[in-house]
């Protein structure tokens, strides 16, 4: 957390309580960094809702305060004044943002305080389905749930990453009746397909079932045989995964996301005790032959109660009766006190559903927090969905190589003496963290439009304009023949700036950590790289006479961009 506000909010807090004792003992003063440097470094809006409580001008109460914060002996306060109805204005004295940035010099967790509670979290992300290629769509469910797991991590909770694969199901009944039938040396081991070829014969066994009732029987077959465990379907159904599970783990190899494999498989063996589960809670209705839960509240376009079904009419199961099992299991063998789904904004009403037929039946309790962490689309330059030329959707691969060529074609121009080699690995570096940076600076749950010159701009809210800023406090660095000083003594304007910003970094990495915002990390860096540009061009450094002491903020502000670019799944360059 930030040590300074944190020693600004203990103040206002006890001192409004000992000016009105009658408040509530969990009242907590509202401060805000000011939007205006003229109006200070902080501002307490707390007069105007203590008014309605107290029945007292809001100008009164924050006179009041104003007088008992300058009172106090060894404040940390330059100045506090009134403004406006009631706005309490705060600038605080140097000599307190100084000794608040020397708490967190030599922090190697730069003041980000570890939790009193480590938590067990599970996180489920990225999430593709066997037999078909990654495509756009899976970008923001993968970087931000690589994101929101690199933060959770790094703050010190104990994290799972789960992939829930769509690795079962109907699919796999017509794609192995249609390998048997069309391609047998696939099965036999004779040939070797790539994923896009599963993809073009899942198309074409899909059609084949739709239009031919034999097909749509030898299908069903092969997926009761494969629920039977029949060994020549499952070693179809091993083949068909492993094909695709090699080609995701090209892509997280490429994106440096580590993630653990759990199918919806994993979990067939207590998909029917979930469902009996739910039968003795008394939560299952028949209804037209399936077993349903209908939840309190929740009806279709036709106002009649929606179902929940668990087990279909034939007696198959779901993937509401597996996310449930999944959810069981989380908390009875992973010991999850707090899960997190990161899926598309479509599936908010599903998972609202699951968590509250989940606390009916008794799988998760209420001390286990379950979050869904929805997101919106990725669109074209047509501000729709984006798509190839063609039409159809954008492979994942496809477009991660088209950021990273472009990127090529940056570096090349930037630095024509550079060998190919490490041209290529730097712009290998820069094309992805533009991706993942241009993803993760947009509020989560807003659609945004995919632009690869925006996002490989050198200016503006860009990968590029934080990786340069990061790039030049090493330059600075090296260049110094001078160590970083011990001791710090801020006086100019960019310095207090640049140094009340470093100490926000706590605070930011705990909303990210609670929130499950990755765009209040992105806003973060992006104003530091903002304030450490205008530190340079304010205060020289190489040769003055505080170099020492401005090379101490330097290493402090390249410490900070280095983990806030790594959380955000960026690899830091030295040279750009």
């Amino acid at each position: 957390m930030n040590p300074l506000l944190n020693t600004l909010k203990n103040l206002l807090n006890q001192s409004i309580k000992n000016l009105f004792p009658t408040l509530p003992a969990n009242f907590q003063a509202i401060i805000t960094r000011a939007t205006d440097p003229k109006f200070g470094h902080f501002q307490c809006n707390s007069a105007m809702p203590l008014s309605k409580v107290l029945k007292m001008p809001p100008r009164d109460i924050a006179q009041t305060i104003v007088d008992a914060l300058l009172a106090l002996p060894n404040h940390p306060f330059q100045e506090v004044s009134l403004a406006g109805p009631g706005f309490i204005n705060i600038t605080l004295s140097s000599k307190a943002i100084t000794e608040s940035l020397q708490s967190i010099l030599n922090d190697e967790h730069l003041g980000v305080t570890a939790p009193e509670h480590p938590e067990r979290i599970v996180i489920d992300f990225s999430s593709p389905n066997v037999a078909k290629e990654m495509h756009v769509g899976h970008l923001r469910s993968t970087i931000i749930g690589d994101c929101l797991a690199r933060t959770l991590e790094w703050v010190g909770h104990d994290v799972l990453r789960l992939n829930h694969v769509g690795d079962w199901g109907t699919a796999f009944g017509m794609l192995i009746a249609y390998l048997k039938a069309d391609h047998p040396r696939v099965l036999s081991g004779e040939e070797t397909p790539s994923l896009s070829d599963l993809m073009n014969w899942y198309r074409a066994s899909k059609y084949r079932f739709d239009e031919n009732s034999e097909f749509k029987e030898a299908s069903r077959l092969q997926v009761v045989a494969l629920q039977k465990g029949e060994p020549e379907a499952f070693a179809a159904w091993q083949l068909i995964s492993k094909i695709s599970y090699d080609a995701y783990h090209q892509i997280y190899q490429l994106l440096d996301i580590k993630l653990t494999d759990r199918g919806e498989s994993f979990y067939n063996p207590w998909l029917a005790d979930t469902v009996e589960l739910l039968n003795k809670k008394g939560l299952l209705t028949e209804s037209q032959g399936a077993q349903c839960v209908f939840l309190e509240g929740y009806v279709c376009k036709d106002k009649q109660p929606m179902p929940m079904i668990v087990e279909k009419s034939d007696g198959g199961f779901n993937y509401t009766t597996t996310d449930l099992t999944a959810l069981r299991q989380r908390v009875n063998d992973e010991k999850a006190e707090r899960i997190i789904y990161v899926t598309d904004q479509g599936q908010q009403l599903h998972f609202k559903m699951i968590f509250e037929c989940g606390r009916l039946a008794g799988f998760a309790p209420d001390t286990v927090q379950l979050d869904h962490v929805p997101f919106g689309l990725v669109l074209g330059a047509d501000g729709k969905k984006l798509k190839t030329r063609s039409g159809n959707v954008e492979k994942l691969a496809d477009l991660l190589q088209e950021a990273i060529n472009r990127a090529c074609v940056i570096m090349t121009e930037r630095h024509p003496d550079w060998e190919n080699s490490h041209t290529h690995e730097q712009a290998t570096q820069l094309g992805l963290a533009a991706v993942k940076y241009a993803d993760l600076s947009n509020h989560r749950q807003s659609d945004y439009q995919f632009s690869y010159d925006k996002m490989l701009a050198f200016d503006g809210n860009t990968a590029a304009f934080i990786l340069y800023a990061n790039v030049r406090t090493i330059s600075i660095k090296n260049k110094s023949q001078l160590s970083p000083a011990v001791h710090l003594k801020l006086t100019e304007p960019s310095e207090i700036d640049l140094a009340l910003q470093l100490l926000n970094f706590g605070n930011t990495i705990a909303h990210v950590a609670s929130e499950l915002m990755p765009n209040r990390l992105t806003d973060y860096l992006y104003q530091l790289a903002i304030l450490f540009n205008r530190f340079f061009h304010d205060c020289p450094v190489i040769g003055g006479p505080q170099e020492a002491e401005r090379l101490a903020l330097i290493d402090l502000t390249h410490r900070v961009l280095n983990q806030g670019l790594i959380l955000l799944g960026i690899k830091p360059l030295d040279e750009m």
